[in-house]
């Protein structure tokens, strides 16, 4: 996180950021009083990520669910700055220097999509079980993901989140998520 970002928090510097890149974006803010600074799945991972993180699930919330920070008027603004933040997130997140954190973050993006195209269950598992081997070059991770994406089952990725971070934060950051999208 730089050092503005650190001196503002995550949410802030996700929605001043967006505000300044685009007229638009700052349109579609919610006021100050209305946002929700809930981390959803950050906070199963490593803080340096969080910014990058929030910024991208915020992203994911726009084209599937109810946003914390935005309200777009239309749904073509909303596809528009979730690509933004998409896009934006994963800067943050390359500027660690990274590669694999970048590749695990784009899987799951794409795992996601998938699971949204199909209308299949389980982006929840994906999110949490990505996002607590961010980077670990982990191939249960790999394997966890292709048995929710080539069977359906969310339970090896849900199983790794588990092991990683404990039942109890998968347990809370699952139900958030599960008040947040679609």
């Amino acid at each position: 996180m730089s050092s503005s970002a650190a001196e503002l928090g995550i949410w802030r510097t996700i929605a001043d950021e967006a505000g300044w890149e685009s007229a638009l974006w700052a349109a579609a803010l919610r006021p100050a009083a209305e946002r929700d600074e809930t981390p959803i799945f950050s906070a199963l991972a490593p803080e340096s990520h969080g910014l990058g993180l929030e910024s991208i699930y915020e992203g994911y919330l726009l084209h599937y669910g109810r946003p914390r920070l935005f309200a777009p008027a239309d749904s073509d603004t909303a596809m528009l700055l979730g690509d933004y933040l998409y896009a934006h997130g994963l800067v943050r997140v390359a500027a660690h220097g990274d590669v694999a954190v970048v590749a695990d973050l784009a899987e799951l993006v794409s795992l996601c999509a998938q699971l949204r195209a199909e209308e299949r269950a389980g982006d929840g598992a994906a999110w949490a079980g990505t996002v607590t081997r961010l980077g670990a070059d982990d191939p249960r991770l790999e394997t966890a993901r292709a048995a929710l994406r080539l069977n359906g089952d969310p339970a090896p990725l849900l199983a790794l989140a588990e092991l990683e971070a404990g039942a109890g934060a998968v347990g809370r950051s699952l139900a958030l998520h599960a008040e947040r999208v679609d």
